[in-house]
């Protein structure tokens, strides 16, 4: 179902939604080419209202994938960017994260800070007794399946990383594969990325999406581990049902196409998925066509299921 107006002759996307409830207020954060933008509303499935830009970086674009905490009374941004200013990875890819910084949810957010190197892109900050937890994409150009993987490292503040990530999700499927033969003959390149952790009853889950929005196996999976641990570094999470087989949890269906990378809630007892997609059938809309959409999410002893609603779309 789709969850926020489209305004079709100015249409900027909606790719990348996170989803933020703040002091009983609901916000939802966008990437954009020029900057990130922002929705906000009074209930989570009532009437959204278009904020706005919210950050921006002078000479800079392509702002992927943003995510949002708050931290002692202030509100902290993670996002990445096309920068110039550090050394490209190995396969030339200057994304990189940043953390800015705002009294309000709809900024504007300042004082932006490097936080990691490239490549690094699709955060989500986490923070619990045990301190606080970022997990984040990056890549590998070793190993049987090269390509963007998940790893979570600590945070000693909201903008200062400890540098020693850990991993949590790789590749491990031919639908994970994004692009053939990418830099050599027989090499694919693989892709997972789009983490959202959460935690409930004896389970701890993280959440991904593997390959891209523009293939036909693009989806929503998960890894899950069943532990009390608190340092999420520490945690070994085994993708369900299993490493060797394609289990989405969304996918492309009869109605939409290209669902992934989303963010999560639990309203009134209840959890429900942010991601984006596009309608399966051309809506005339410019560009790749994503928007923001949200579904329900069963989840119980282990195992995530989604119910999709067709409404708005």
């Amino acid at each position: 179902m789709q969850l926020l107006e489209i305004n079709k002759e100015n249409y900027i996307g909606q790719a990348d939604p996170f989803i933020f409830e703040y002091k009983g207020k609901f916000y939802i954060y966008t990437t954009g080419d020029d900057g990130i933008y922002a929705y906000y509303s009074d209930e989570l499935l009532g009437k959204w209202n278009f904020y706005g830009k919210v950050f921006e970086y002078p000479g800079v674009s392509e702002f992927w994938a943003p995510s949002v905490i708050e931290h002692e009374g202030k509100i902290y941004m993670y996002c990445s960017f096309e920068f110039y200013g550090d050394t490209p990875d190995k396969g030339g890819h200057r994304q990189t994260m940043f953390v800015c910084s705002s009294d309000s949810p709809l900024g504007k957010f300042e004082n932006a800070k490097q936080l990691l190197h490239p490549f690094s892109i699709d955060s989500h900050v986490v923070k619990n007794e045990n301190g606080m937890f970022i997990f984040y994409s990056t890549n590998t150009f070793e190993g049987e399946r090269i390509g963007t993987y998940i790893v979570v490292d600590r945070l000693v503040t909201p903008t200062e990383v400890l540098g020693e990530p850990k991993t949590v999700v790789v590749p491990t499927l031919d639908e994970e594969i994004y692009r053939k033969d990418r830099y050599k003959k027989g090499e694919h390149w693989h892709t997972i990325e789009g983490a959202f952790y959460f935690k409930e009853g004896d389970w701890q889950y993280v959440m991904y999406s593997g390959n891209c929005y523009e293939s036909e196996t693009y989806y929503i999976g998960y890894a899950r581990a069943k532990t009390n641990e608190t340092d999420l570094t520490k945690i070994k999470f085994e993708k369900y049902p299993n490493d060797k087989s394609y289990h989405p949890v969304i996918a492309k269906n009869e109605w939409e196409e290209g669902t992934g990378h989303h963010s999560m809630i639990k309203y009134k007892g209840e959890y429900y998925a942010v991601y984006h997609a596009r309608n399966v059938e051309n809506d005339n809309l410019p560009g790749d066509r994503r928007n923001a959409r949200i579904c329900k999410l069963n989840v119980k002893d282990g195992i995530i299921t989604a119910e999709r609603f067709k409404d708005r779309v």
